[in-house]
């Protein structure tokens, strides 16, 4: 029984070594997702503690946008449109990372918007702390940034089959593979093709809108009780994931 737990201990360890890796597998892509959109909930739910603001899904904010602009509420819809363009920038700056490690170091190509992301919340954590009257008003902004950062890299890193800051877009697939569950498939010309849900898929979307549950929890617990300070673990866990493939790299080097 020892030995079976140290096995799969050491499995785990090793999957986790390999999440920013270069050389992707479903399992990585599946264990990266999930644990992105635990960052995402905890950064989106907790930074809705620290500042009032959901930083996560531009929907809201396009939204509330255009209720602020058809109200004459043109202040908080210029606010609003500030968010949707670091959004869109932490998404450029993430193909940016990416495409630039691709063409030159090829084996971290991954590891730089996380890293970035991680340093952006450790920032984050020490003006809130040095100066948080002053840096209330650039907080959202810079979440917004760090959260497009996330959303493209796992979208470039899973070939757009995984988005990690908002909820619709996996509710939305759960729906469609419990569709396909419950589709009965007699009956009709046999020879057509018989409706199978992608059960692989419905248990790795689940996973991600748990996580992401999970994260919003811990995230508004955690800047409940410490401040902006929660950042840092949060930016550790990421940086746990690229320490291992900068390391190998290096070592590769020399």
């Amino acid at each position: 029984m020892a030995n079976h737990q140290n096995t799969r201990s050491g499995n785990l360890l090793r999957l986790f070594a390999h999440l920013a890796a270069h050389r992707r597998s479903g399992a990585t892509d599946a264990a990266l997702g999930t644990l992105l959109a635990f960052v995402a909930g905890a950064v989106n739910a907790g930074g809705f503690i620290a500042i009032g603001k959901y930083t996560s899904h531009m929907t809201g904010i396009l939204s509330a946008m255009a209720d602020d602009a058809a109200l004459g509420g043109f202040g908080f819809a210029a606010i609003g449109l500030l968010a949707l363009a670091c959004f869109t920038a932490g998404a450029g700056a993430s193909a940016i990372l990416i495409n630039w490690g691709r063409r030159n170091v090829r084996s971290r190509q991954y590891v730089y918007p996380l890293f970035l992301e991680a340093v952006l919340l450790i920032c984050f954590a020490a003006a809130g702390l040095l100066q948080p009257a002053a840096f209330i008003a650039v907080a959202a902004p810079l979440l917004c940034f760090v959260m497009g950062l996330q959303n493209a890299t796992i979208t470039k890193i899973s070939g757009a089959r995984v988005r990690t800051t908002h909820v619709t877009g996996m509710v939305t697939d759960i729906g469609i593979e419990l569709g396909k569950c419950a589709y009965w498939n007699q009956g009709g010309d046999p020879r057509k093709l018989r409706v199978r849900p992608n059960l692989t898929k419905l248990v790795i979307l689940s996973q991600m809108v748990g996580m992401f549950f999970a994260g919003g929890v811990i995230g508004a617990i955690g800047y409940g009780f410490f401040g902006y300070a929660f950042s840092v673990p949060i930016a550790a866990l990421l940086l746990a994931m690229v320490l291992p493939v900068i390391i190998r790299s290096h070592h590769a080097i020399i």
